[in-house]
């Protein structure tokens, strides 16, 4: 599936990226300044909303999303460095960033918890961590639904777990959560946190 996730991500996803997504990923991408990494980079729809960094470091597990990112690459304002890399396996120093940027990924993450204590470590003292993620709903018919689609929807797109709780994941590290902000009846969530 890895070889034509990045076609089917572009023909389902794009068109909510151009009228839905969009707003909401360039208000958080407008805060977003320094040396930043960004954390399952995909096709690279985030990178020509870049305006504030000095740079982006991109990391993306699937070599046939970063090819498709080259496009995207190429509309940046910002220098764009693209590594093939695991958010769990963080082939950077402690300390590097002052940003980290995770948008519409951790749902896909193999072990969220092993990447969150590697967003920390690599993170700045005082850094900002950014994440847009799709989470499990609260409301209870619509949280089963997602639970049993699940196992489908993962083989489908490239691990997506749709049922997964990535706030919780989130309080349960080191992280400080300062603002989350609810979209579509807590389908979508942003979240900001810091690194004390």
């Amino acid at each position: 599936m890895g070889k034509w996730f990045p076609l089917v991500y572009d023909a389902l996803i794009l068109p909510l990226e151009k009228t839905k997504f969009k707003r909401i990923r360039t208000q958080l991408i407008a805060k977003v300044e320094g040396e930043v990494l960004e954390i399952g980079s995909g096709t690279g729809v985030n990178f020509p909303i870049y305006k504030n960094a000095h740079q982006v470091v991109a990391i993306e597990p699937n070599p046939e999303m970063t090819k498709h990112a080259a496009q995207n690459i190429k509309k940046s304002k910002v220098p764009i460095r693209s590594i093939t890399a695991r958010a769990e396996q963080l082939p950077f120093e402690d300390n590097t960033f002052d940003t980290v940027v995770a948008t519409l990924v951790f749902c896909t993450i193999p072990n969220p918890i092993k990447a969150l204590q590697e967003i920390e470590r690599v993170c700045k003292p005082g850094a900002t961590i950014q994440f847009f993620e799709h989470v499990k709903m609260k409301q209870p018919f619509l949280a089963k639904l997602q639970e049993v689609c699940t196992p489908f929807w993962k083989k489908v797109c490239d691990g997506c777990h749709l049922n997964r709780d990535t706030l919780e994941l989130v309080n349960q590290s080191n992280l400080n959560i300062k603002q989350v902000d609810s979209f579509y009846k807590g389908l979508l969530l942003t979240i900001t946190c810091t690194k004390e």
